[in-house]
């Protein structure tokens, strides 16, 4: 039984950081996604907004 104690305390430790690491990079990944998101969603706005105020006629020539 001592042996499965053992083993049990020396896997915990790595096991938490493995936990941490995981949660770290999730943190990370979904971090990205929203800024590329929120990017995206900005630069829809302003081509639209600059389709709106371009004006209809070719430029003369």
């Amino acid at each position: 039984m001592d042996t499965w104690v053992a083993v049990t305390v020396g896997i915990i430790p790595s096991i938490g950081v493995g936990l941490l690491f995981w949660f770290s990079i999730r943190a990370v990944i979904r971090a990205d996604r929203n800024e590329r998101a929120a990017l995206a969603r900005e630069d829809a706005a302003l081509s639209a907004q600059d389709r709106a105020e371009a004006p209809d006629e070719p430029p003369a020539a």
